[in-house]
């Protein structure tokens, strides 16, 4: 059975995320990218569709110490024992030109009698690998546990290879004090040679310096500095060195509600995720890795604007089709696991927008247009102009009708205001005048429809009447100051229709149907993290603090964040660590310790 959510560290090399839980068991693994095929699916299924277990055979081994090294993903757990007391170490090498997980197993006292089980099953659970043991030159032990199947195969090296059993491999060895034991476990493509084995001393360095390093210029101050460092290292691990491209999550199908339906894949590049997090990353002093997502943007996007999707590939890859895995259970019996993201083929107007306002920051940090990324901005707003009348899935990526969502609207107006400025302000080519004619009739289109004055708050729908935790976006991009009387109401109406009883605002009421979808779900971190922001922009600092300091606190101990927190099972909830719960906290974090965040919204509308 999987351990609860937040008993998961993430691990990562720039290329894929791993899950391992604080007993020792590797329960996710997709190699070599976050969106491959995984060959640990425990996660999401049963131990016989694949799990790394290295850990204390001890029943009375308890964990007295679970963290990261400093500002890394270099995970250390102290065991203690009846007989002694040992740590492990797990990381991934960035950088490797392949793909490898690295567990190292120190003696600190006594003697430790050790246990690990390897299940390997690639393809999702479904595929039994042929395994073997070959020689090789380059193992300290002259062995290597192989396993093999089609395009993939894995090389395990250590002191002490597992034995064969009727479902896995297998194995115990005693350490003592001052004993360390390396494995190394690495993915390479089946028609190539056995790697060869890596120098683990000067990976665990090289990973430490590395991610020290990137840490080291991150700028983050006040109470909540450590939670924004670790937050900006999430970003960053889920961020494709090669590529540039950011995927959501690491993981698929942990649900939103437990037992239910909303179980979505999440290991792929959204195009609003992403533009969000260049914006977390700017502010605090990424420029380089600003410019790469923005590179990686042209890239995906290049085409025929008509072919703009919502989300890509970590390479841009369009092909994200949906199915089903119904070989596997879920995360606590939660059907359907699903791999790719039918969201992929969905309208959703507010994303040009959320581009648009993440280029225009970029521009007012100094970052310089070409004529190839300036084009595509024009070309974007032709999209824009095009579809100007259509109605769309929204935000939440609704899977019911298409409607006119009020965020949506705003975020295509944002779209228009952005290239505005850009001709006016930064001196680029293009028809400032009619945008601006096509920018106040989306203005006054949202003020007339997606207002209701009898209620005195903006609604989620034109005439819907509902309230959208969405709505906290409008003054964030300048449609309106935080202050304004209708953000007022509209924030009041939040707290009447969306607070629950523990204080966190609910994205929508998933009871209306207005999704498509069986209602139930737990508040989504981030919309709480907005409600921070907009008490802070509007002098409620004792009511932010007091929400802040609750969601900083559900946080596992390594500083990770789900995607949503079940209040009354005190579990988290849906993909994990999700990019957008940590870009929503260092947005809440820094407005609450007064950073501008380079275009902050205007206290006079446009």
């Amino acid at each position: 059975m999987a351990a609860s959510i937040e008993d998961y560290a993430l691990l990562s090399d720039l290329q894929s995320g791993p899950l391992i839980s604080r007993s020792g068991s590797i329960d996710w693994l997709c190699f070599p990218r976050f969106d491959s095929p995984s060959l640990f699916s425990s996660l999401v299924g049963l131990e016989n569709h694949g799990r790394w277990l290295l850990a204390p055979g001890h029943p009375e081994a308890v964990v007295e110490d679970w963290r990261y090294i400093d500002s890394t993903f270099v995970l250390e757990t102290i065991w203690r024992t009846p007989t002694g007391v040992v740590q492990v170490t797990d990381f991934m090498p960035v950088g490797h030109t392949g793909s490898s997980v690295l567990r190292r197993v120190t003696g600190l006292e006594g003697e430790v009698g050790m246990y690990q089980e390897l299940i390997i099953r690639l393809g999702y659970g479904t595929v039994v690998p042929w395994t073997r043991r070959i020689q090789d030159g380059t193992s300290p032990q002259g062995m290597v546990l192989l396993a093999m199947a089609g395009p993939d195969a894995i090389a395990l090296r250590g002191p002490y290879l597992p034995e064969a059993h009727s479902h896995g491999h297998s194995g115990e060895f005693t350490v003592m004090a001052g004993d360390v034991v390396d494995f190394e476990f690495t993915w390479f493509p089946s028609h190539r040679p056995v790697p060869p084995a890596v120098d683990i001393d000067a990976a665990l360095e090289q990973s430490i310096d590395y991610w020290s390093r990137w840490a080291s210029h991150c700028r983050s101050d006040g109470p909540y500095g450590g939670a924004v460092k670790r937050s900006l290292l999430v970003l960053r691990a889920l961020t494709n060195y090669e590529t540039g491209g950011i995927v959501a999550a690491p993981t698929t199908s942990l649900p939103e509600e437990f037992g239910g339906p909303r179980n979505w894949d999440y290991r792929y590049c959204w195009l609003r995720d992403a533009a969000l997090t260049l914006e977390s990353m700017l502010t605090h002093g990424y420029e380089t890795e600003a410019l790469q997502w923005r590179n990686w943007l042209l890239r995906a996007l290049a085409g025929d604007p008509e072919d703009l999707q919502i989300m890509y590939g970590i390479a841009g890859e369009r092909e994200l089709p949906e199915r089903t895995l119904d070989h596997l259970p879920g995360y606590l019996d939660s059907r359907p696991v699903r791999v790719g993201n039918a969201a992929v083929a969905q309208f959703q107007a507010d994303v040009v927008g959320e581009v648009m306002v993440a280029l225009e920051r970029l521009r007012l940090a100094g970052g310089k247009e070409d004529h190839f990324s300036w084009t595509l901005q024009q070309i974007l707003l032709g999209f824009v102009e095009k579809h100007i009348d259509d109605k769309d899935f929204g935000l939440w990526e609704m899977r019911g009708e298409p409607q006119y969502f009020t965020h949506s609207r705003v975020m295509m107006w944002a779209a228009f205001d952005c290239g505005i400025r850009a001709v006016r302000d930064h001196g680029l080519a293009g028809p400032a005048d009619h945008w601006e004619r096509l920018r106040e009739r989306l203005r006054a289109e949202i003020l007339s429809e997606g207002f209701d004055p009898k209620i005195g708050s903006f609604t989620q729908t034109y005439g819907g009447g509902q309230t959208d935790a969405a709505l906290l976006v409008i003054p964030q991009v300048g449609f309106l100051p935080y202050r304004d009387e209708r953000m007022l109401g509209t924030v009041a109406r939040l707290e009447e229709e969306l607070l629950t009883s523990d204080g966190l605002l609910l994205r929508y009421r998933t009871e209306t149907g207005v999704d498509g979808l069986t209602p139930g779900e737990h508040p989504f971190l981030a919309c709480s993290f907005w409600l921070v922001e907009q008490y802070a922009r509007t002098g409620r600092m004792a009511d932010a603090k007091e929400l802040m300091d609750k969601l900083v606190g559900f946080a596992n101990e390594l500083g990770l964040l789900s995607e949503e927190y079940a209040t009354k099972e005190e579990l988290m909830a849906g993909n994990f660590p999700q990019a957008f719960s940590h870009l929503a906290l260092v947005r809440a974090a820094d407005a609450m310790h007064g950073i501008d965040l380079l275009s902050l919204a205007a206290e006079e509308p446009s």
